[in-house]
């Protein structure tokens, strides 16, 4: 299995599928349409901005609080207790990479329809969960109608679109679109290894 991959998801889920920053638009606007109930929709649009600000797991995700937040500094607090290998905490500035997910986050929070720790709940539960992250980030992608790419660039259908899409579009961001480097990369997915990097998203720089 390869070592970056969406938390407990299957085989076929593991592709590395990613977006071109139009697609991830088109998600976003996707999240405001009357295809989700109307209290859920600027938290669906948190969820995929701060994804694809951050390039966060779908475990990190779920498992943030409302104090992880430092949106007046622009900044996310990720625990090292709830990142994968346990690693250092981080502070992530939102927005470094040319997708800033602090507007979103900020409309979210205002009218948010549920009072708990947990930043983003579900309807039935006070903290969401990977699987229903899952299902959210497919159901958006659906209703987006993108066609996410593979590693050989090529085009496939909606259904192979996944929280881990997200945390692959942002490498390809600041490749490609920021003419970032994939010490760049490492740093924003925070990698414990260059080589990591180098093996994932190399296809990106010599296209």
């Amino acid at each position: 299995m390869p070592a970056d991959t969406t938390d407990g998801a299957n085989p076929d889920v593991h592709s590395r599928t990613w977006l071109k920053p139009a697609q991830v638009e088109r998600m976003k606007d996707a999240c405001l349409t009357e295809e989700f109930p109307t209290y859920l929709q600027d938290r669906n649009l948190a969820i995929v901005s701060l994804l694809y600000d951050t390039g966060l797991r779908a475990s990190e995700l779920v498992s943030l609080d409302t104090r992880h937040l430092e949106l007046e500094d622009s900044r996310l607090l990720l625990p090292g207790s709830i990142q994968k290998g346990n690693a250092s905490s981080a502070s992530l500035e939102l927005g470094k990479w040319g997708a800033d997910s602090t507007r979103d986050l900020r409309r979210y929070l205002r009218d948010r329809w549920k009072d708990t720790d947990a930043l983003f709940p579900s309807r039935s539960s006070d903290r969401l969960s990977r699987r229903s992250l899952q299902r959210l980030i497919g159901r958006v992608a659906e209703v987006a109608d993108v066609e996410p790419y593979t590693e050989d660039f090529e085009q496939v259908d909606p259904s192979h679109v996944h929280p881990h899409t997200l945390r692959h579009s942002v490498a390809y961001r600041i490749i490609v679109e920021e003419e970032g480097r994939l010490e760049d990369v490492q740093m924003r997915l925070r990698h414990a290894n260059r080589s990591t990097t180098d093996r994932i998203y190399s296809h990106y720089v010599v296209r």
